[in-house]
């Protein structure tokens, strides 16, 4: 091979893997974090093991929407039942489907009649901040799994 075309060679690989460097950045770029808000109700019992279930709907800043269904499952020092209302907010997903799955909760509550809670889930990077407002009787200490799956 001759010094020029050589040269030429190397210019061309170097200008197609800029290009294709640069095609790719965009891409990324556009594919910014989305904010989604999940809505709900579901109603339950616990005694030693929790269990709830509801529906919801989550709306996404992207225009994604979608009904889900929701449950709740976990061991811990609990007893009662009880109906919750709420919101959750969801940040660090690109994607409605990036909502789907199980979160990781913690939390401690104590109530008799209409009360209201706050708790942080995270499924990975992703974290959900849930408050609602509820009735019935709930006391304890209760780490869960929080389910979030899409209705078909």
């Amino acid at each position: 091979m001759s010094k020029p075309t050589l040269v030429s060679t190397a210019a061309t690989l170097l200008c197609v893997g800029a290009l294709a460097g640069l095609s790719a950045t965009p891409a990324q770029a556009g594919s910014a974090p989305v904010k989604c808000r999940l809505t709900f109700s579901m109603s339950g019992w616990s005694a030693i093991y929790q269990h709830a279930e509801g529906r919801g709907h989550v709306t996404c800043s992207n225009g994604q929407k979608a009904a889900v269904k929701i449950s709740v499952h976990g061991g811990g020092l609990t007893a009662g039942k009880f109906r919750v209302s709420g919101h959750g907010d969801i940040t660090h997903v690109y994607s409605i489907k990036e909502v789907y799955g199980s979160y990781a909760q913690a939390g401690a509550s104590a109530g008799a009649g209409n009360g209201g809670t706050a708790q942080v889930l995270t499924k990975g990077t992703t974290s959900m901040t849930l408050s609602g407002t509820g009735e019935g009787v709930d006391l304890g200490l209760a780490v869960d799994d929080f389910k979030i799956e899409p209705v078909h």
